[in-house]
């Protein structure tokens, strides 16, 4: 039997089988809110060791899952923020405020890059957060991604187009002016950010960005490094340290 990680977000389920070197493929499988898809469970062998499960997705969703896994598993292990977690120190006040999607990206970015690091997170939401070279979490901050913020401007507008237009400075058609200020205004809070972090480390930090929305930022970030699975590596990580998370 092996063990096996599940990231439920707010659009995806993705899983995987963990291994000595970490997570292995990764299988998404996209859901609406209100219903998993069906197919997701093929993708599970008869019988699971450990399942380690994040979610900050609805919590009818996180139900259907767990009660698939929990017949199936010999142990369902439910991640939650804790003050440290691996070599990640978290800097919330109350950690379990903090998502636990942000917390193992963390720590799975710190099993990847060493020193100063800004872990940027485009989904729903745009988050960042900064890691310090001894692992402290110094904090972070949240936005719409671009997707939702041409989502908001539609649900308001209508008369705004939903998606579509190319990301040009000083575009004339409102189309690709949206494109171009939604990704900019995505792109000045990183590089904001970045600014910020390179006056408290007196060096430029390391960035990288991972999450479905994370192909439309990168060619605006200069020496940014893509790792799409930082949620299952951090989820790969804890399950390997030899007490396991609390």
């Amino acid at each position: 039997m092996s063990d096996w990680a599940f990231d439920l977000g707010n659009t995806r389920l993705k899983l995987a089988p963990l291994d000595a070197g970490g997570a292995g493929d990764v299988a998404a499988f996209a859901h609406d809110g209100r219903n998993l898809d069906p197919a997701w469970a093929a993708h599970l062998p008869p019988r699971i060791e450990v399942a380690w499960v994040a979610s900050v997705g609805p919590a009818a969703l996180r139900a259907a899952l767990l009660q698939v896994l929990v017949p199936r598993a010999r142990r369902v292990v439910e991640v939650r923020v804790e003050r440290e977690m691996a070599d990640v120190r978290i800097g919330y006040e109350d950690p379990s405020r903090l998502g636990v999607d942000r917390a193992l990206a963390m720590v799975g970015a710190r099993g990847r890059i060493p020193g100063w690091v800004l872990v940027v997170g485009v989904g729903t939401a745009l988050t960042v957060d900064l890691v310090d070279a001894d692992g402290r979490h110094l904090g972070g901050c949240i936005a719409p991604s671009p997707t939702l913020m041409r989502e908001a401007l539609h649900a308001r507008a209508p008369q705004l187009p939903l998606d579509g237009g190319t990301a040009t400075h000083f575009a004339t058609d409102t189309v690709d002016a949206l494109a171009a200020g939604c990704l900019g205004a995505a792109l000045g809070l990183v590089e904001r950010s970045r600014e910020q972090a390179r006056q408290l480390a007196g060096t430029s930090p390391s960035i990288v960005v991972h999450g479905g929305g994370a192909a439309a930022l990168l060619p605006g970030l200069a020496r940014a490094v893509h790792l799409p699975s930082l949620v299952m590596d951090g989820l790969a990580r804890l399950a390997r340290q030899p007490a396991g998370p609390g």
